[in-house]
């Protein structure tokens, strides 16, 4: 099956709007573009670069980017964008001003950054085609990755959730997939309330210690060359090397996926020990895997509700609001969402993802019928 028929299988009444493939022969650019639902306004959605990256994969991030969108109360759409390559490609921003040199007759799209891309990227599209968010501060953006707007939003819904189970934060365990922009705030924000964080992992592995991590000295390891590597090297001295997949099978209070889609599957759902499931990444679980934790009592907070921090902050940027606001947006809808979704799941014995999907999509297919659409 093609490309344009598997995201034909996923259509419904919301989208998507629109699917583009880029090429460019002189850099072997393969680029993707999937608009789902612009009702609620323009589509907002980071760039995913990495060498896998799919058509369908970048369909259920614009998907999410539309529930997340409308769950944050944000006047934007929801849409992604797409890079398969190498990141850490030597001519990088040589391909990312090619890449938005395509999108710029696309101005249903704002692009921001995503995994594999971050503010500078976003200066480089900024400066090609005049608009993105999530850009450096002397361009007027938040330096996101820096002050971790995503990870204090992750924060805040973990303390809401835990309250369902009257787990109290300080001394509750925490293992966290993926040490990028998202986990290292996640991890930050996590032990400020009292969290003790015994495992992380990027994709070169990850260390283990039952005592807990020290952030600060993680954090000063460079990633450049793969900070898990680097840490199995013994820089970091403090805990014991894991492989990446042993992260997910921890006995920990809290599992935190935070990189890389679809990495607990039916395949090892049934190894995860955890009380509570926090999505810090986009789509890191399968509908079915959250379903079936749902159903032996672990607690699940749904990717764009438990993230959605980084868009609330996104759209206090566009406004050329302060950091300061956007951290006091987070801090109020983040938790307001979580407890909306889980009452919801609770009261209508349903599922948290349900839950969420349908407050969500009650918004967009109200602005839907409003224009017409529906």
């Amino acid at each position: 099956m093609g490309a344009e028929e598997e995201i034909f299988g996923y259509a419904d009444e919301l989208g998507p709007e629109k699917v583009l493939h880029f090429y460019d022969p002189r850099l072997k650019l393969q680029g993707i573009l999937v608009v789902d639902n612009t009702a609620l306004g323009p589509g907002f959605g980071g760039i995913r670069m990495a060498p896998d990256v799919t058509t369908e994969e970048v369909f259920r991030l614009a998907r999410a980017m539309t529930l997340k969108n409308s769950a944050a109360g944000i006047p934007y759409g929801g849409a992604k964008g797409g890079i398969r390559g190498d990141p850490a490609v030597a001519n990088k921003d040589e391909i990312i001003r090619a890449y938005a040199r395509f999108l710029q007759p696309h101005t249903d799209y704002i692009p921001g950054p995503d995994m594999g891309t971050n503010e500078h990227c976003m200066a480089v599209i900024f400066d090609e085609i005049g608009r993105g968010l999530g850009l450096p501060r002397e361009l007027g953006g938040f330096a996101v990755d820096e002050v971790g707007v995503t990870g204090y939003g992750v924060a805040e819904a973990t303390q809401v959730a835990a309250g369902y189970l009257k787990l109290n934060l300080k001394g509750a365990t925490a293992a966290i997939e993926g040490f990028g922009a998202v986990g290292q705030a996640a991890f930050r924000f996590l032990a400020a309330k009292g969290v003790k964080v015994v495992a992380v992992s990027d994709i070169n592995g990850g260390i283990y210690n039952p005592d807990g991590l020290d952030y600060d000295a993680l954090a000063t390891i460079e990633p450049d060359s793969g900070r898990m590597v680097k840490l199995w090297n013994r820089e970091y001295r403090d805990g014991r090397r894991i492989k990446g997949a042993e992260l997910f099978g921890m006995d920990v209070d809290i599992l935190m996926p935070g990189a890389r889609p679809d990495v607990i599957t039916m395949e090892n759902v049934r190894d995860i020990k955890a009380k509570m499931l926090v999505e810090a990444a986009n789509i890191p679980a399968t509908v079915e895997a959250e379903n079936c934790l749902a159903d032996r009592g672990v607690l699940v907070v749904p990717d764009f509700i438990a993230n959605g921090g980084g868009v609330t902050a996104a759209a206090v940027e566009a406004e050329r609001g302060s950091i300061e606001e956007a951290f006091q947006a987070i801090k109020s809808r983040v938790p307001e969402n979580v407890k909306a979704v889980l009452d919801m799941a609770y009261a209508e014995n349903i599922y948290p993802r349900e839950a969420a999907e349908k407050l969500a999509r009650l918004r967009v297919m109200s602005a839907m019928k409003a224009k017409g659409r529906a």
